[in-house]
């Protein structure tokens, strides 16, 4: 039985960070000034989204992980659902990871040029 174990370290080592780190990443929004009048509307939109996408991660992945220790734990085969949910895991994770669960990068500092001699 490592199939379950597989799908166990593959919800643990993906889609748990992808829930931290886009936690973190939750009211940062590039580009957007939340003074504006205009702009209030469309940040709430995105922080709701980004909420509703957390929600799905975290609901998915307990799903998986709950079915796979209980069939870890009473040793039955898993249903072929479990796998269609951790494939969906496994791409909300990445979704979360590479839109906003990642590192605001710095902007690269301009090198001086040396005096002249």
């Amino acid at each position: 039985m490592w199939v379950p174990s597989l799908l166990i370290a593959g919800v643990v080592l993906l889609a748990l960070p992808a829930v931290v780190l886009g936690c973190r990443g939750l009211f940062r929004h590039r580009g957007y000034s939340a003074a504006e009048p205009g702009d209030r509307g469309s940040v709430a939109v995105i922080v709701a989204l980004r909420l509703l996408l957390i929600l799905l991660l975290v609901t998915v992945s307990a799903v998986v992980l709950l079915s796979t220790v209980g069939a870890l734990v009473v040793d039955v085969e898993l249903h072929g659902m479990v796998y269609v949910l951790f494939a969906l895991d496994l791409l909300l994770a990445a979704l979360v990871l590479v839109t906003f669960g990642r590192r605001e990068r710095r902007p690269a500092r301009r090198r001086a040029t040396p005096a002249r001699r």
